[in-house]
């Protein structure tokens, strides 16, 4: 897939300090890409909308973990 239109954004969790944080680009029909920022060569995982929407849905009723 074709990720060069992908407009990354870091995750609002992301702290300033370089720590383990994720990029999610939703802006590409149909599709929304995750990729580690620390490694953004290593890899992309790529979900379709409805599921993406239910990972997070899921997300915000657990809350963050640390």
């Amino acid at each position: 897939m074709d990720v060069t239109g992908a407009n990354w954004r870091t995750s609002t969790y992301s702290g300033t300090n370089g720590g383990s944080c994720v990029e999610i680009a939703d802006n590409l029909p149909g599709v929304v890409l995750v990729r580690d920022t620390k490694d953004r060569d290593g890899g992309t995982l790529r979900f379709d909308r409805r599921t993406w929407r239910s990972f997070v849905d899921l997300a915000k009723q657990h809350g963050p973990t640390g």
